[in-house]
This record gives structure tokens, C-alpha cells and sequence, in this order.
């Protein structure tokens, strides 16, 4: 080596780190970028491939003319070619404008925006149960694993993980609100709302609806989280630093909470950032086996006619939702682990 290399100024760590997050943070969002932009390709010709003539079911089934149909066609622009169309979405779109819906005459944003809370009030609910849930548990598992607790824990949450979440509801129903033999129905068979009730009365009878629902998501989707968060907190209990920590004499419950927990958080953000994203889109069997009023029972609907512009601009929120709550938690590794994004 020679003197003037050996004389050199070394890069500095501070420098480099200072760079690291912003070029990591650009190519995050980038990503995004063309995800968001592939989706809109994708939704536009996808649901063409459906079977149907959505001009056929806005007439009702009455004998009509061709003259009307082809003015049918005109008004909502399905009369022009497939690439034109195609141009005409994209650019609305870009704009925020989803277009008309068939079957309603309204803009599609607006019944996105009717249906979006009812979605929200399912399916956070449910998201918030399920989530502490398999925290929880699953830490409890992993720390005490191969006992009998971690045993039923696990074993449960694997069925339930396995059990179609139609199949569940439509089980809860028959014997919750319809009834066996002398056992009444406790519950709603389905809807919102019973129709009628102010104030208080209000609130506890959408909650009344809310409880078989809510019950069913949370019975399929808690045992994801459960089994993951076991997972990863075992993979972290052979580790040095907990050896360490209960050397120095920390309690148990301590070293687990205070060291194990948060550094087996890792897996458990990206799940819980991609359930996130799935909490805008529904859960569209659920909501269309209970009748909710929601996200999921409106692409239903949807799809049954095909109303294009209205399934478009919901496949487009939905993937959207889960595009942007997966990169937000891609921008919050580096805070967890300063290692990412290095």
C-alpha cells in the first residue's frame, strides 16, 4: 500500500447511513408507484373477460330496440374501441374520477365512499380483537412452547386458519340466529340494522348485528397472527442477549416483554400492515354471507351484473389499500431495525 493510500480519509459510517435511508425510501415508493400502476392496467382488462352484456341488464330485461341499445352503449362510452376506453380510464382515473356506475347512475367514488365505513366498522373491529389475540397468544405459546397450552393454542388456531370463512359464518348462522330444535336464534341472520331505532338503542342494535360477523373474522384470522408471532419470538429465544439479560438476574416476564417481544416484532408489522390494508377491502365472502352493507358485499353485487366502472374502481381501492399499507410498513422496518434500509 502506498503512502497516499494509506494516508487516505476512510468514508464515514455517518455519511454513508445518512444516504442509505433516503435512497431506500425513494425505492420503496417507486415500487409502489408501478404496483399502483400495473393495478389500474390490470383492472380495466381483467373484468372485460367477464361473461355478460352489462347494457343488457340496465334495460331490466325489456325488449328494446337496437337503436336504444346502441344509445345505451354510447352514453356510457362502451360503443368506442377497447384501447380508447382503456386511455379514457386511465386518464379519469389519474384524476380520481372512477367513473359512472350502471346500475346505480352515480359516480363510483360516491359509493365507495357510502359503503366505506360500514366496511371500516366490520373489519376494524375485527382487526383490532384479532390482532392483540394472536399477540398474545402466540407469546404465550412461544415462550411456554411444547406445553399442553401452547399445544390447544396451536392446534386451534391451525383449524381455524383452515376453515373457509363463508363456510363458518353460514355455520354460525344456522345455529345462532336461526336456531337447533328448542335453542332460539340469538342474533341477526344478517344486515346492518334492524330499521327504526334512534340513539342508543341505535348503537346497540348495530352491535347486535356486528357480534356474528365480527366473531367469524376474528375465529379465521386470529390464528395467522398467533402463528406467526410464535414463530418469530422462538427463533429469537436461543439468542445471546436473552441469555445475557436473565444472567443478570431480569425476571422472566421481563426478559420476554422488554427484549424478546420487540425484537420478534419484525414479521408481525408486515402481517399486521397487510391486514391493514385488507380492513379497506373487506372481507367480500363475509360481508356478502351476513349481507353487510360494506365494500365486500358491494364488488359482490358488482360483479353479478358486471357493472364494470363500479368493479374497476373497487379491485383498484382494494389492491391499492394493500399496496400502501405494505410500503408504510417497509418505511417503518428501518425504525424497528436500524439495520434495514442500510
Amino acid at each position: 500500500m502506498t503512502a497516499d493510500a494509506a494516508s487516505a480519509p476512510l468514508g464515514k459510517p455517518g455519511a454513508r447511513t445518512a444516504t442509505a435511508y433516503p435512497r431506500y425510501l425513494a425505492g420503496k415508493l417507486a415500487g409502489a408507484a408501478v404496483s399502483l400502476l400495473a393495478v389500474l392496467v390490470t383492472s380495466f382488462f381483467l373484468f372485460r373477460l367477464i361473461p355478460g352484456d352489462p347494457v343488457r341488464f340496465m334495460t331490466g330485461g325489456r325488449q328494446v330496440s337496437s337503436e336504444q341499445l346502441a344509445n345505451y352503449r354510447e352514453q356510457f362510452g362502451l360503443d368506442l374501441p377497447l384501447w380508447q376506453q382503456f386511455t379514457d380510464y386511465c386518464g379519469k382515473a389519474l384524476t380520481g374520477d372512477l367513473g359512472t356506475s350502471y346500475q346505480f347512475n352515480a359516480p363510483v367514488i360516491d359509493k365507495i365512499t357510502e359503503a366505506l365505513p360500514h366496511t371500516l366498522l366490520l373489519t376494524g373491529t375485527a382487526f383490532v380483537i384479532y390482532t392483540v389475540l394472536g399477540i398474545v397468544l402466540g407469546t404465550r405459546s412461544a415462550w411456554r412452547h411444547g406445553r399442553l397450552g401452547d399445544r390447544l393454542n396451536t392446534g386451534l388456531a391451525l383449524v381455524l386458519y383452515s376453515v373457509p370463512s363463508f363456510w363458518l359464518g353460514l355455520l354460525l348462522i344456522v345455529t345462532l340466529s336461526v336456531g337447533i330444535g328448542p335453542l332460539p336464534g340469538l342474533f341477526p341472520t344478517g344486515g346492518m340494522e334492524s330499521g327504526g331505532e334512534e340513539g342508543f338503542a341505535y348503537v346497540l342494535d348495530v352491535a347486535h348485528h356486528l357480534v356474528l360477523p365480527v366473531v367469524t373474522l376474528v375465529a379465521v384470522e386470529y390464528g395467522q397472527t398467533l402463528l406467526v408471532t410464535r414463530s418469530a419470538l422462538m427463533d429469537e429465544m436461543g439468542s445471546d442477549y436473552l441469555t445475557t439479560a436473565r444472567a443478570k438476574g431480569l425476571r422472566d416476564d421481563l426478559v420476554r416483554r422488554r427484549h424478546a417481544v420487540p425484537n420478534a416484532l419484525l414479521p408481525t408489522v408486515t402481517l399486521i400492515f397487510i391486514n391493514l390494508g385488507r380492513t379497506v377491502a373487506g372481507v367480500i365472502l363475509v360481508e356478502t354471507v351476513f349481507s353487510w352493507p360494506g365494500l365486500g358485499g358491494l364488488f359482490y353485487q358488482a360483479l353479478s351484473v358486471p357493472d364494470l366502472p363500479l368493479v374497476q374502481g373497487l379491485f383498484f381501492v382494494f389492491a391499492a389499500a394493500v399496496i400502501v399499507m405494505n410500503t408504510l410498513a417497509d418505511l417503518i422496518y428501518p425504525l424497528l431495525d436500524p439495520r434495514v434500509g442500510r
